[in-house]
């Protein structure tokens, strides 16, 4: 059975090295929010990450995922019920392995299949394939999949360990403009699944906002610029100081298009 307690409670966390990378960072995800992480580059995203999972040792504060605690928590262990969706898997992935050996490799948490897989993976792995709208693939080795199609593998690699919660560390990128809106046209209804775990979304383009996440949290210089409800936090002016830069963030149909100001222009 899930927990029903947050999916993410960070409080008063900062991580410091020789120079400080986050400071006083407070964020909760609860159960049933799709979030997206923004912020320019160099804003902390990337070390938020490494933090949730363990990667990046924290300075002070608390971190608690699922309801583990970090200190408290085999994070080893906890990594299992998390996926997470990367440029860096990508790049270990075996060429010569078929989509479907990815994600029954993903029951294991380990890179390339080793010792086979038996009946009840596979029929796993199939449905799964078929859920994230793959399932011509299965025989297709990973050297000869396009880079949406990897990324649906992936994602399916992902939820074959069951995880209660998906980290998108910017999905998109490399994406062509139509297969990004056909990859961010399934992540939409990936997020109406019955069995969707909550999402976190990490991107520097309001473009790949879809409908189905419903917060939004902006990190300026390693620390939260905002968080909250994405029609609170899209905003103008909350973008503009996360940029630097005088920009205009415009709504249609539940999409986001953003473009620069002049810097004479006021912004809302």
């Amino acid at each position: 059975m899930r927990e029903t307690g947050p999916v993410i409670e960070i409080a008063g966390l900062r991580v410091e090295r020789e120079i400080v990378i986050l400071e006083n960072v407070d964020w909760r995800v609860e159960r049933g929010e799709h979030w997206v992480v923004m912020g320019a580059n160099g804003s902390g995203k990337t070390s938020l990450l490494s933090v949730m999972t363990g990667y990046l040792p924290l300075t002070a504060g608390t971190i608690s995922v699922l309801g583990e605690t970090y200190g408290r928590t085999d994070w080893r262990e906890l990594r299992k019920r998390v996926g997470i969706v990367s440029s860096a898997i990508q790049q270990m992935m075996p060429g010569h392995e078929a989509a479907l050996e990815t994600v029954i490799s993903g029951a294991r948490a380990m890179i390339g299949l080793w010792g086979g897989e038996d009946e009840a993976e596979r029929t796993r792995a199939m449905e799964i394939l078929r859920m994230v709208e793959a399932e011509a693939l299965h025989d297709r080795p990973w050297r000869y999949l396009s880079q949406g199609e990897r990324q649906r593998v992936l994602i399916g690699r992902a939820l074959m360990g069951r995880p209660e919660l998906l980290i998108l560390d910017e999905p998109c990128a490399g994406l062509d403009p139509v297969a990004r809106e056909q990859f961010l046209g399934f992540l939409g209804r990936l997020a109406r699944s019955a069995e969707a775990p909550a999402l976190v979304l990490v991107t520097h383009h309001v473009e790949e906002i879809m409908p189905c996440f419903t917060n939004v949290l902006v990190l300026k210089r390693g620390r939260v610029l905002a968080a909250g409800p994405r029609e609170r936090v899209l905003t103008s002016a909350i973008l503009s100081e996360a940029f630097d830069a005088p920009v205009r963030l415009a709504a249609a149909d539940g999409r986001y298009h953003l473009s620069i100001a002049a810097r004479s222009d006021r912004v809302a």
